[in-house]
């Protein structure tokens, strides 16, 4: 039996009967008496998803061998539709199930050691810097963070790219950044920061260039982008935000400098590493660099192989259509929230400096009480996991501006009576 995805094509909505985002919201199952602006924390999946998903496991639990057999083909199918929507190639491409996995293959493979530097931020999520202080006492590297901004609300690109070019120092070997800072809604001129590191590497030997790392996942499904354009070495994000991939896929894209800096840290079960070792050769010399450096043993396989379909569905809407309803949501949330007295954003007003989310604080409230408030208002809306916690709003395609109303409608309300 050969599975046809429900989602065949980027063209598929031209058929729609709905205007686009009235559409793409027909495709979840969201419970529609809630507002939903936390699903930068776990998405749901889209229709196209979920079919796939379930034809993977009927036919799994039905005859797993016979199904089995044709894992390459899909893994391949995976590969290719991530990489049309990166635009980059799918031998660049490794695929792991979360962002913390894809920052482990990395940051754990990385070829360090004494007198080598890891320069972080302090920006950064607890996944990303405890992997880092975990690397530098394995390796023997220092590992040093910084701050790129005094002051996120009036963040600027040339801040940020002065910081990074200041600290880089001639030991740095790895610069570890978030493309999205979801403690403050800061989003990174990647791009600027690309420019100002290959300045600094134009002047070093190969083996003592600075290799850009970026957490990129809420970034990932927000920003219309091609990810060679961004001028970093590693982009690891996961997919379950959004994206609206299924639960526990992620994904690494690396330039070339970046995946033959690395080493392998599990056992690949791609078919192009283990072909060639069945043959009796080594294939460090034969497999691209990033099937050999992809994570094995037998994942969710129904939740993998659906993977294609959550890059279909957003080829689909068109990444530029994607990137400009979230920001034109996210510019009118930000305004309507700095307008709520009491209300104090860490986020950015200028749009080139922000991304999907705003972060906020409350005066003199916990922000884990304004969120259990609004939940009782049926208003879901996040909490920044970081010892300086914030309320989150995230505005997505799923979204609407009644939506950013209702939510805000809600919180000015919490915010006078003071609970």
């Amino acid at each position: 039996m050969t599975y046809v995805s429900a989602y065949p094509s980027a063209a598929a909505p031209a058929g729609r009967t709905a205007p686009l985002w009235e559409w793409a919201r027909q495709q979840f199952d969201l419970d529609p008496t809630y507002v939903h602006l936390a699903l930068s924390m776990l998405a749901p999946h889209p229709r196209p998803v979920r079919e796939a998903i379930a034809y993977h496991r009927k036919q799994l639990d039905r005859n797993p061998a016979l199904h089995f057999h044709q894992r390459d083909e899909r893994v391949r199918r995976v590969l290719e539709r991530a990489a049309a929507y990166l635009e980059t190639q799918p031998d660049a491409v490794a695929l792991t199930e979360s962002t913390t996995a894809g920052m482990a293959v990395v940051y754990t493979g990385m070829r360090l050691g004494p007198g080598d530097e890891i320069l972080s931020t302090e920006h950064e999520h607890y996944a990303a810097s405890e992997l880092l202080r975990f690397k530098a006492a394995a390796s023997g590297a220092s590992h040093r963070c910084i701050r790129l901004y005094e002051n996120a609300p009036t963040a600027t690109s040339e801040e940020i790219v002065a910081a990074v070019t200041r600290e880089i120092r001639g030991r740095t070997r790895v610069l570890a950044l978030t493309w999205v800072h979801s403690g403050t809604g800061v989003k990174l001129p990647l791009a600027r920061i690309g420019e100002a590191v290959a300045t600094v590497n134009a002047q070093r030997p190969e083996d003592r260039q600075v290799l850009v790392c970026v957490d990129a996942v809420h970034g990932f499904g927000v920003e219309d982008f091609a990810v060679e354009e961004l001028g970093c070495d590693f982009f690891m994000t996961g997919c379950q935000k959004w994206l609206f991939g299924p639960r526990g896929t992620g994904l690494v894209w690396g330039s070339d400098k970046g995946w033959n800096a690395i080493e392998p840290i599990m056992t690949s079960f791609d078919v192009e590493v283990f072909w060639p070792w069945y043959l009796g050769r080594i294939p460090d010399a034969e497999a691209p660099r990033a099937r050999l450096c992809t994570p094995g043993g037998f994942p969710a396989y129904e939740h993998r192989w659906a993977l294609a379909e959550a890059f279909d569905f957003q080829l689909g809407l068109g990444k530029e259509k994607v990137a400009a309803r979230i920001a034109d949501l996210s510019a009118y949330c930000h305004q309507q929230l700095a307008e709520i007295d009491g209300v104090a954003l860490r986020t950015p007003a200028d749009r080139s400096m922000r991304s999907g989310m705003s972060c906020f604080d409350v005066s003199d409230q916990d922000p884990a009480q304004i969120v259990s408030a609004l939940e009782n208002e049926r208003v879901m809306v996040g909490q920044t996991p970081y010892r300086s916690s914030a309320v989150r709003f995230a505005p997505g395609i799923l979204n609407s501006i009644s939506d950013i109303d209702r939510a805000v409608h809600a919180l000015a309300g919490i915010v006078r009576r003071g609970s």
